[in-house]
């Protein structure tokens, strides 16, 4: 039974293959906003990020950029002022494109006494991005998702598939999903372009449905040229064709 359920899906697959990204609609991860982390260098650079993403077939830029107190010392104030020039700029370009920001944070003390003041940059109903570092897991995770919660906000992981402490231990993110917390993969990772395991581990994330966003994390051209690669992997197009994403509802 499980070998004709296989044959099917990839027959449906096939059959239904997008074109583009159209299905999603809105990307809720990138750097577009110049100048202020390590995506976007420049206005125009900005602009060819978002109109390759609209050859793309996306709708929606929700763009994110980095908040790190170590780093990317970025406020809400600063992104918004950012924002309002990008909006500007598509304006004058006469592209249709609607544009959005909310970031994506980095989870330390700063992100936890953002979080108590309220000053947080959301996107859709409430929905907050955060990342983790790539070398350990953090002790603070449980109590910043407790805190976003308490707070009214549903917390998203940005790209849970790189963090590699978790490739051989499903168990967290089993975990996660149990306390609330909403995944929102790259696709890139489907490309194999962070790695291979991260790549196995994408593939994971969605054959157990635990996937509820994709997201672009565009930051410089070549990334726009590796989603046109990515067009009928037939991954992605089996969570478009499920159509259990919340993409398309932002």
């Amino acid at each position: 039974m499980g070998f004709l359920q296989n044959i099917f899906k990839k027959k449906k697959i096939i059959e239904h293959v997008h074109e583009d990204f159209s299905g999603l609609i809105t990307d809720v991860h990138s750097h577009l906003i110049p100048g202020i982390d390590d995506g976007s260098k420049s206005l125009d650079e900005s602009i060819s990020l978002i109109l390759g993403l609209q050859s793309l077939g996306y709708k929606k830029i929700i763009t994110t950029p980095h908040i790190m107190s170590d780093y990317y010392r970025n406020d809400k104030e600063g992104i918004l002022t950012g924002l309002k020039r990008l909006q500007e700029a598509v304006k004058l370009h006469k592209i249709d494109m609607e544009i959005d920001a909310a970031a994506e944070y980095y989870l330390d003390t700063h992100f936890e006494e953002l979080i108590k003041k309220k000053e947080i940059l959301s996107f859709g109903k409430n929905m907050v991005l955060f990342e983790l570092s790539f070398f350990e897991e953090p002790k603070l995770l449980d109590q910043i998702i407790f805190d976003l919660q308490l707070e009214g906000y549903q917390p998203v992981l940005a790209h849970p598939e790189r963090y590699a402490y978790w490739h051989r231990s499903f168990s967290h993110y089993e975990k996660l999903i149990d306390k609330g917390v909403i995944f929102q993969a790259n696709l890139g990772s489907f490309s194999g372009n962070y790695g291979p395991e991260v790549m196995k581990t994408v593939g994971k994330l969605a054959e157990n449905n635990w996937i509820s966003l994709l997201g672009s994390d565009t930051h410089h051209m070549m990334h726009i040229q590796l989603f046109r690669t990515l067009k009928t992997n037939q991954v992605i197009q089996r969570l478009l064709i499920d159509n259990n994403l919340l993409n398309s509802k932002l």
